[in-house]
């Protein structure tokens, strides 16, 4: 997604050798007219997939997520990092390791929302070793349901995670793939959409 590549160009900030910052846009704070885009541009993608659900993990994932959810017309649902009192029954988790602040956490889904008759697309913000994505494939096979694809809005190509994800059968569409950082500088492959 070419307005994508050039926003990341703009305002992205690559930290060392596999990081890029991204919080003046999407992980920190939300330009609503970009999110509102890749929505559009992941429904279009998905539109004939029959999708009944869009999954994400909080927190930088549900801008996207639910733009995309709303130009398919169907709800989003999004894992939680923390179990609160009110999540009592039902729940569906699964351990996710996140690469960026090196810890794992249980994340969870309320079971009551996710159904084997569900055709589940899963949108996150990045994708570098996949673990967030797994996770969120291994909640939505608990429930039952079938995962048609992952949409993602930045994918890091020189890292893990699409090899993963591809190997345990997944579909995976990213909108910006980042090839490698160069002298501090992104340097972006092919995108799927």
């Amino acid at each position: 997604m070419k307005k994508l590549e050039e926003r990341i160009l703009h305002d992205g900030n690559v930290l060392g050798e596999n990081i890029l910052k991204v919080d003046s846009f999407l992980t920190h704070q939300v330009d609503f007219s970009l999110m509102k885009e890749i929505g559009r541009v992941f429904a279009d993608r998905f539109r004939e997939s029959g999708i009944t659900k869009v999954v994400t993990i909080e927190a930088s994932g549900i801008a996207p997520a639910v733009y995309t959810a709303e130009a398919l017309g169907v709800p989003m649902i999004f894992a939680k990092k923390a179990k609160n009192i009110t999540m009592t029954e039902g729940i569906l988790t699964a351990e996710v390791y996140s690469f960026t602040k090196q810890v794992t956490s249980t994340v969870s889904i309320a079971g009551k929302f996710l159904s084997p008759s569900d055709k589940v697309l899963v949108i996150d913000d990045f994708l570098a070793n996949g673990q967030a994505a797994k996770g969120l494939v291994e909640i939505i096979r608990q429930a039952g349901a079938s995962v048609e694809a992952i949409g993602i809005v930045i994918e890091k190509s020189f890292q893990s995670g699409r090899k993963l994800l591809e190997d345990d059968g997944q579909r995976v569409v990213s909108l910006a793939r980042i090839e490698k950082f160069e002298n501090g500088k992104v340097v972006f492959g092919k995108a799927d959409a």
